[in-house]
């Protein structure tokens, strides 16, 4: 019995160890806990096939973003983490949508938007930056972005 005690903190250690070794975490959207000032309401946001979450906060009464690839577009926009940490803000330069210039969340996340529009995006880490740290954007991380569309062509 002394012998089995002197063991338990190698099982322990061993046990431990083996746990780090499996795939990173990746947290589940539906499951989240967002900080409250995020004003994420999953219950009332659309679930695309990829993955991403959106949901309009102003309908936009300008021009309409195709959902196919190729329109122009100008955003403004706010990225957060979950815990409400804001990691970027700004005017985004024109982008196409399709050529692979933001996030496929991102990119995904504007079309069918309305210029004069403000949609919130919760896109899963397989939309965004994946396993791959991004400056102060830690690995496997859920983004949530507030966007207006400004312009598009």
């Amino acid at each position: 019995m002394r012998r089995l005690h002197s063991l338990l903190p190698l099982f322990l250690c061993a046990f431990v160890a083996s746990c780090m070794d499996g795939p990173p975490f990746v947290p589940n959207i539906a499951t989240a806990n967002f900080a409250p000032a995020l004003n994420v309401d999953i219950a009332n946001s659309v679930l695309t096939a990829t993955g991403l979450y959106y949901r309009d906060i102003v309908v936009g009464a300008g021009a309409l973003v195709p959902t196919t690839s190729g329109a122009s577009v100008t955003t403004t926009y706010a990225g957060y983490l979950r815990n409400g940490t804001q990691f970027d803000a700004g005017n985004l330069p024109a982008f196409t949508t399709g050529s692979g210039q933001v996030i496929a969340g991102f990119d995904e996340g504007v079309r069918g938007m309305r210029v004069g529009g403000q949609r919130q995006l919760i896109i899963p880490p397989s939309l965004g930056y994946g396993s791959e740290a991004q400056g102060s954007i830690p690995a496997n991380s859920i983004l949530i972005f507030l966007i207006t569309l400004t312009a598009t062509r």
